[in-house]
C-alpha cells in the first residue's frame, strides 16, 4: 500500500517560543533532545548547554555527535551538585555554571542558532548556582524568532510566566526506586 504524500505545515507567523521542561519525572534532557532530532530534520541550527551534567558518560554525548554540525553540545558543569556522591565542591559547581551563563549569552546572541537549549538551567537556579536575575536576562536576550528551551526540576515561577509553553514531568513510577540500576540508553 502507497502512503499518501507528506503534508509540510507553515505557520502564518513565525514565532521564536521559550519552552520550559520541569518537574520531578525522568524526561526533560530526553524531551528537549528529542527537539533537537526534529529540529535538525528540518536543517536548524541547535546549540545545547548543559549546566550540571558533564562529570558522567552518557549516550546522549555520542549520539548528538551524530547530529553535527547542526548540533552542538557543551558540558559546562561538574555533575549533579551535592548529590550521587559528586565530590566537587559548591563553589566549582557554581563557577561552571557562571561559565554557563557566560556562554549561554554568547550563543544566544551570536544570531547563527535557531534553538538554543539550556539543560539544567532550573535546577541551577535553584540550588543558586545561578541566580535568578541571570535567567530573567538570559530570556530578555532571547531574538524574536529564535526558540529557548529551559529544562530542569524547579523552575521559578517568574520563568514559568515568561514561557510560551510549559511541560511539567511528573514522575509516577520510576525503576530505581524499586532497586534497578540506570540502564544504559534509557537512563543515561
Amino acid at each position: 500500500m502507497e502512503m499518501p504524500p507528506l503534508q509540510y505545515l507553515e505557520p502564518k507567523k513565525k514565532t521564536g517560543l521559550v519552552v520550559v521542561i520541569t518537574g520531578n519525572g525522568k524526561g526533560k534532557t530526553t524531551s528537549a533532545l528529542g527537539m533537537c532530532v526534529r529540529a535538525t530534520g528540518y536543517g536548524m541550527k541547535v546549540s545545547i548547554i548543559q549546566f550540571m551534567k558533564g562529570d558522567m558518560y552518557s549516550g546522549e554525548l555520542d549520539g548528538i555527535k551524530r547530529l553535527a554540525p547542526n548540533v552542538e553540545l557543551n558540558l559546562m558543569g561538574k555533575g549533579f551538585c551535592g548529590i550521587m556522591g559528586n565530590p566537587y565542591p559548591y563553589k566549582e559547581h557554581r563557577a561552571n555554571a557562571q561559565e554557563a551563563v557566560k556562554l549561554a549569552k554568547e550563543r544566544i546572541l551570536s544570531g547563527k542558532y535557531d534553538i538554543v537549549i539550556l539543560d539544567e538551567i532550573n535546577n541551577a537556579c535553584h540550588l543558586k548556582l545561578v541566580d535568578l536575575p541571570q535567567v530573567m536576562e538570559i530570556l530578555d536576550l532571547k531574538p524574536p524568532l529564535m526558540h529557548l528551551v529551559l529544562t530542569g526540576r524547579n523552575a521559578a515561577q517568574e520563568v514559568i510566566d515568561r514561557a510560551d509553553t510549559v511541560s511539567e514531568v511528573r514522575e509516577i513510577k520510576h525503576a530505581y526506586r524499586q532497586g534497578i540500576e540506570p540502564q544504559k540508553g534509557i537512563d543515561y
